[in-house]
């Protein structure tokens, strides 16, 4: 683990706890009461301006490379459990490196997933795309059957 892991860590937890949020809100009521002192002067103005673009542009790295090792984290989650259900397709594992057209072929893949399983009227079964385009033709070969059956008679 980096220097820069480590620190970024320590300060996320830090600055996400309700002490950190209490303290910030004591430094800006400090601020604001110092105001008649320096009578509300630009560059009263400019300290808590600067402080608070500094603390912002400072915490927006820290802050996405949290989130970054915790997405990464999520997603090795997720992967092993897919990886580890024998039913679950294999091909979502790493789905998160696809290119935005590829998670649109994907994504379109899945509604029409959802259409077969709303046709079928079963909420819920579960199918793979290919079970479920199947088990439509059967249906729809056993109905058209069923029909020549009746208009031969």
């Amino acid at each position: 683990m980096s220097l820069f892991e480590i620190i970024s860590g320590k300060i996320t937890k830090a600055v996400g706890s309700a002490g950190a949020f209490i303290t910030a809100g004591a430094v800006v009521l400090l601020w604001l009461a110092s105001g008649p002192f320096f009578h509300y002067s630009e560059t009263w103005q400019l300290i808590i301006n600067t402080s608070t673009t500094i603390v912002t542009f400072l915490m927006v790295f820290i802050i996405q490379q949290s989130q970054n090792k915790d997405t990464v984290a999520i997603h090795l989650k997720l992967n092993e459990l897919i990886a580890c259900n024998e039913k679950a397709s294999n091909n979502l594992v790493d789905v998160e490196d696809l290119t935005d057209q590829e998670l649109v072929i994907l994504k379109r893949f899945y509604i029409k997933l959802a259409q077969t399983a709303k046709d079928d009227n079963e909420m819920y079964t579960t199918h793979s795309l290919d079970e479920a385009e199947k088990n439509q033709q059967e249906k729809f070969l056993f109905k058209k059957k069923r029909h020549t059956i009746k208009d031969a008679k």
